[in-house]
């Protein structure tokens, strides 16, 4: 693995900080929801329908409650309804955030296999799993719809997706009269498995009563989503409910809405009068965290004799729920990448009886950029252009989607440096042998969209006489190194140094941060957590101004630095003196503020994207269907980068996703009975560590003054991006055969795709 990082930071920001909470994590001091200790804790286990359309027509709990130590059976017949069922909304909005408008347990209909359909409580685990083994359920079965190929014939356009914030439907020019017009046309369809998240820690939610009031701890990306969302189903005000999450052990979109497990904990709880866990079971995490749905998408791509592209369509199908009209977005960032004049975007749906699909690392570019990428090295091949050029070729100043200028690019040097790291001088053709290995190259382009919430973003800075400070925010660390860069953040603000500022977050004790999806944690968080030290900093200097007994008495506040902890004349760095003296001379033992920072209005004069290029080095052996990614390199345009070791990680993490996802991730449905085929780690393919090449990660500078007050865009997902389609056309690259589905497996190198 190597690495070119930004030039050295000045301050805090930037520089390749060791986690903070490392020694924690390690150690196992970290509590994570379900390693909670708490005095006469029960456990909670759920029983699952066994059909995927139906009706309950009996359940029989007498054997479960007569087990040793047994404290409830739940079902739809005693469990009580719910107060109501929020809108489905993205975590994001930082308001309430269900998986799905559907809350089980509410009646006897069965929409998919491995519903909620009881709750066995009991005060051990093992007591609890073994009499939810004696719940009896008796069905009434109805045919189901599972797979696209059962209900094609069935499928709608709905006025909109992704919880009615993307239209179903986008057109911009005439489509079809420039295809018609058009000298080169390249028209595929290409095929994608559904996928599962599969994080170390599954789903689990300890809940506990005082009184009326409720303490949840949750495995989620946002705190503030999970207790406004519990808070509408229980109807119960936000100020009885506490949520703290402290510690995720990955999501990747699993944890980015709030499923039925922490309310189902909280009226369990409710009922047995004590502490209730409930932990999901991996294969449950199959059935009640949503998922990457199986789709299909199907795309035309139409050029002129130079490789300019004239016409894109780009069609998508996939199944959805019964209730919510969910597909990921996967049109949005390939309909934007390239200058293109005419565009026709359209979504379609298939009610399907699963649960509602959700958001999976890289939701919807990480598919459609397959298609688009794929697509567009087949254009390339065509007008006999090298890869690279046909992209340098398309590039765009501007969003072809909006007309306006991105608030800050940097995909052409991407493109170009990149390039420069794999060696793509090297690619020719025939390929290069080694032994029985055919060796391929193949890029991609990759982007992904900067998000910013819908409310405001708060956070707090407090400033003790010792001269130490803590910063607080509701974010959840999911494994980012969140705590670690806020902590940067917050000591180059408070100008201090890194060892005397604590950040911390994950309670909805703490002032409110909508959830950390979609790449957005960083950016936002930071911008409140800015404002709060900056506050305080202007707090703290102007006491010293006023306070005859300063040395900085009378100066100009804005002619005043702060370093490490000491404030000073920028031009007399000799005048000044530290927070702690000012402090214990006026005998104040703490000073305050608080921050907020709101998002650019949608309507802004600019749109953000993260840009980025993929490159893959593969070797192929096509006897054996056997495909090795020796080599990705990949260069990324993230704006400022807030913790060169954190961000590295990230992008390092994102590409060997991709690679994953090029090869081996794949869950199957058995369309007879609807259930996952394979929902275990033992039969989902994820890589280890002798499948991870060498990876080599680049970044590229570029100054974002628009999009936050540190020009943070992200990095969580746009290493993903890309990756898929750079191995792909690798693979083509090596045999001259075109892959239009993932994962790439061994029957398609053999059989020919």
């Amino acid at each position: 693995m190597t690495t070119t990082a930004p030039a050295p930071a000045e301050g805090p920001v930037g520089r390749p900080l060791d986690r903070v909470d490392g020694h924690a994590k390690v150690t196992g001091a970290a509590r994570y929801a379900a390693e909670v200790p708490l005095p006469g804790l029960t456990h909670a286990v759920l029983v699952g329908a066994r059909v995927a359309h139906g009706r309950i027509t009996a359940i029989d709990s007498t054997e479960a409650e007569r087990a040793e130590g047994v404290l409830a059976v739940l079902t739809h017949e005693n469990l009580g309804k719910i107060a109501a069922q929020p809108p489905l909304l993205p975590s994001l909005a930082g308001s309430v955030a269900p998986g799905e408008t559907f809350f089980p347990m509410q009646g006897d209909e069965i929409h998919y296999a491995g519903q909620h359909v009881a709750l066995v409580v009991a005060d051990t685990y093992e007591r609890a799993l073994y009499a939810s083994r004696l719940v009896r359920v008796s069905y009434a079965e109805e045919p189901s719809v599972t797979v696209i190929d059962q209900g094609r014939d069935q499928a709608y356009e709905p006025e909109a997706i992704f919880a009615g914030f993307i239209p179903g439907r986008t057109e911009r020019g005439d489509v079809e009269a420039a295809l018609g017009a058009a000298d080169v046309t390249v028209d595929h369809t290409f095929t994608f498995a559904a996928n599962h998240h599969n994080p170390i820690e599954t789903s689990a939610a300890t809940a506990y009563w005082e009184g009326d009031r409720l303490t949840l701890h949750d495995t989620t990306q946002g705190v503030t989503a999970t207790q406004h969302t519990v808070a509408a189903l229980l109807g119960v005000p936000h100020t009885r409910i506490r949520v703290i999450g402290h510690f995720t052990g990955g999501s990747f979109g699993s944890k980015a809405m709030v499923w039925h497990h922490p309310a189902l904990a909280a009226l369990a709880a409710r009922k047995v009068g004590r502490p209730v866990r409930l932990a999901l079971t991996r294969e449950q995490m199959f059935v009640a965290c949503g998922h990457r749905e199986e789709q299909e998408q199907h795309l035309t791509l139409g050029a002129g004799k130079d490789g300019r592209l004239v016409a894109l369509r780009h069609h998508k199908l996939s199944p959805t729920s019964p209730f919510d009209h969910w597909a990921e977005p996967s049109l949005g960032v390939a309909g934007q990448m390239y200058a293109c004049p005419n565009y026709e975007g359209v979504y379609r749906l298939i009610r399907a009886n699963t649960t509602t699909p959700t958001f999976m690392r890289c939701p919807g570019e990480a598919t459609g950029l397959f298609a688009l990428e794929t697509a567009m090295d087949e254009l390339a091949e065509l007008v006999d252009l090298d890869p690279l050029e046909l992209r340098l070729r398309n590039y765009s100043e501007s969003d072809p989607a909006s007309g306006r200028p991105w608030s800050s690019n940097g995909l052409r040097e991407c493109l170009e440096r990149g390039a420069e790291r794999i060696g793509w001088e090297r690619r020719a053709a025939p390929p290069a042998r080694d032994g029985d290995w055919l060796i391929g190259l193949g890029m991609a382009a990759t982007a992904y969209p900067v998000y910013g919430p819908n409310n405001p973003q708060r956070a707090r800075a407090r400033l003790y006489a010792d001269g130490t400070a803590v910063v607080q925010a509701a974010v959840t660390d999911i494994g980012t190194g969140i705590l670690t860069v806020m902590t940067q953040v917050a000591a180059e603000a408070l100008g201090l140094p890194v060892e005397r500022c604590r950040f911390e977050g994950g309670d909805t004790d703490l002032p409110n941060v909508a959830a950390a999806v979609g790449s957005s944690g960083a950016g936002m968080v930071s911008a409140a957590v800015h404002a709060a030290a900056s506050a305080l900093r202007e707090q703290l200097v102007a006491r010293a101004v006023a306070d005859e007994g300063s040395p900085l008495h009378g100066a100009d506040p804005a002619a005043i630095d702060v370093r490490d902890g000491r404030m000073v004349l920028r031009d007399a760095p000799g005048t000044g003196e530290d927070y702690a003296a000012l402090l214990q001379r006026n005998f104040v033992p703490d000073v305050e503020a608080t921050g907020s920072w709101g998002p650019p209005p949608h309507d802004a004069p600019f749109a953000s994207m993260t840009f980025g290029a993929q490159f893959a080095e593969v070797a192929v052996d096509p006897v054996l269907g056997l495909v090795r990614v020796r080599r990705l390199a990949g260069a990324f345009a993230p704006g400022r980068v807030l913790n060169a070791k954190t961000a590295r990680s990230q992008l390092m993490g994102g590409m060997i996703w991709g690679l994953s996802q090029a090869l081996l991730e794949a869950t199957h449905m058995e369309p007879a009975t609807g259930r996952w085929a394979n929902a275990s780690l033992g039969e989902y393919l994820v890589p280890v560590n002798a499948d991870a090449p060498d990876v080599d990660v680049d970044f590229i500078e570029v100054q974002d003054t628009v999009v936050n007050p540190l020009g943070v865009k992200g990095v969580g997902e746009v290493g993903q991006a890309g990756v898929a389609p750079a191995i792909a056309n690798a693979i083509h690259h090596a045999i001259g055969r075109r892959m239009r589905k993932l994962p790439i497996t061994i029957e398609d190198i053999v059989s020919g795709g």
